[in-house]
């Protein structure tokens, strides 16, 4: 065992048993993390603007906050960016950090002097916990490369400003940063073919160990490598132990990107947003990631179906329910208050607080009042291929309303890395996995509201190509699996096969 390694174990044995203490308190946890924000928030404007100085309960604070999303926030994001002090936290943020919405335009998240340790730790304590779980400690002596935007930072109102990921770097423990790839120059590479081209020329000698990123780009990367190599990745990485993940579901890409490795390793699931670091996997047999309850944040969960309703249930983390689909509320000490994140979860478990990431609130078909999630039309697909043997690259679904006559339905957009050998009965499967997942989608196709869905095969690197001619291509960009317009789904009709 070599010198990083054995120092890691022992850190990892005390990170893995506070992880342990803190489920069983993470409600109280929870009740004081509340309290203290609070308290902090009654200096700013915002708690000013609030009545701060009245709120002595949670029932206090949801009538005194309503819940907000970025537009909403705006104006006092605005009032940061000029300059102000003690608007939504004391003082000003240490950073902000820049992400694309999707109808918000360019958004600026502030990161504070007591949240960034949320999003550092949190990263150094599920690899920790990880190591501790499975006793794999090896990684940390090989190099590790985290598939992320550019560190370079601009100044918005004099604060640092940049990509979360980009952010992130900069606080890359000094112990480490002989493991790190690629260098800092090439990762201050905007164009992401050209990053890609000098990641792949300056890790494909080295004894990688870890990759970390999104699961598109990742693949990406392991394609550039293995076109170069003419080997399968674990021919090239003999040592490569742990794949660390987040920012979309895995499983339409698991098959691919395992196959691309060539030999089972383990993966870590992590639950990291601009707002904060919400959760991450603690175990390799349990289903689901435990949620961060101890850093900062005090979670409110609305249930799914009353987002959009003016005065939405509220709901705190010791009242959720197992198996129910809940909007995620954000309060934080970057000075995010009742902040919808746009995220949708499902708990798997409330001992420990486990979930699973189900969706986005405003990537949904309802164009007929079926609202169709992305976790059912992900399952509905895979379990599909998985029964046919076929591989999916890439897919998005939108509704089909005008239709020259016939009755409308749902389009799907799919990139197979193999087709299967019956389209028409694969789709009929797919259909059917979705009718038995959405009683309201099932209903439609009874009362003949609705056709079954038709798939549009997508030619190969068809998503890549869209991505790269809309400028997002690589970073933290994903494609939407779901759509309530046709807007995605006419652009990549170019794209077909």
């Amino acid at each position: 065992m070599k010198f990083k390694s054995l120092l890691a174990k022992p850190f990892a044995s005390i990170v893995s048993s506070r992880i342990r203490k803190e489920m069983q308190r993470a409600v109280e946890d929870q009740d004081s993390i509340l309290t203290d924000l609070v308290k902090t928030g009654r200096k700013t404007d915002f708690g000013a603007d609030h009545k701060f100085e009245a709120i002595q309960s949670y029932t206090d604070y949801k009538q005194a906050v309503p819940v907000r999303d970025y537009e909403q926030f705006k104006p006092y994001i605005n009032r940061i960016k000029e300059g102000k002090h003690n608007v939504l936290w004391k003082g000003v943020p240490i950073y902000l950090a820049k992400t694309s919405g999707t109808t918000s335009g360019i958004k600026y998240i502030p990161i504070t002097k007591e949240s960034v340790s949320n999003h550092i730790d949190t990263a150094r304590n599920a690899l920790l916990n990880y190591m501790a779980e499975t006793g794999n400690s090896s990684f940390a002596d090989g190099k590790m490369i985290f598939l992320s935007g550019s560190p370079e930072l601009e100044r918005v109102g004099g604060i640092p400003t940049g990509r979360l990921s980009g952010i992130v770097n900069h606080h890359i423990p000094r112990y480490l940063r002989t493991n790190q790839l690629p260098s800092y120059e090439t990762n201050c590479i905007e164009d992401w073919e050209t990053k890609l081209d000098k990641i792949v020329t300056e890790t494909i000698n080295q004894d990688m160990t870890l990759i970390s990123g999104i699961p598109p780009w990742v693949q990406m990367y392991f394609d550039q490598i293995m076109a170069r190599s003419g080997k399968l990745i674990k021919d090239v990485f003999k040592n490569l132990d742990v794949l660390v993940y987040g920012g979309v579901n895995f499983e339409p890409y698991r098959a691919k990107l395992l196959g691309s490795i060539g030999k089972p390793i383990h993966t870590l699931e992590t639950f990291p947003a601009s707002e904060g670091f919400f959760a991450f996997q603690d175990s390799q047999t349990e289903e689901g990631l435990l949620l961060n309850t101890n850093s900062g944040i005090f979670y409110e969960f609305i249930p799914a179906n009353e987002i959009f309703n003016e005065n939405p249930t509220r709901l705190s983390l010791k009242e959720v329910e197992v198996g129910v689909n809940y909007a995620l509320i954000i309060n934080s000490n970057a000075g995010l208050w009742a902040y919808n994140i746009g995220d949708t979860v499902k708990f798997v478990s409330t001992n420990p607080y486990r979930l699973v990431v189900t969706g986005r609130i405003k990537h949904f078909i309802s164009a007929f009042g079926e609202h169709v999630i992305g976790e059912e039309v992900e399952h509905s697909l895979m379990k599909a291929a998985a029964e046919e043997n076929v591989h999916i690259t890439e897919f998005t679904v939108a509704p089909r309303v005008q239709t020259d006559g016939e009755l409308p339905y749902h389009e799907w957009f799919v990139e197979f890395e193999n087709m299967p050998e019956n389209m028409q009965a694969f789709a009929m499967k797919v259909d059917h996995n979705l009718r038995q997942k959405n009683i309201y989608y099932d209903d439609l196709l009874t009362g003949n509201i609705l056709q079954p869905l038709k798939i549009r095969p997508v030619r190969k690197q068809g998503f890549i190509d869209y991505m790269k001619a809309i400028g997002k291509l690589g970073g933290q960009n994903k494609v939407p699996r779901l759509s309530n317009d046709r807007k995605l789904a006419d652009e990549l009709l170019q794209y077909l096969q």
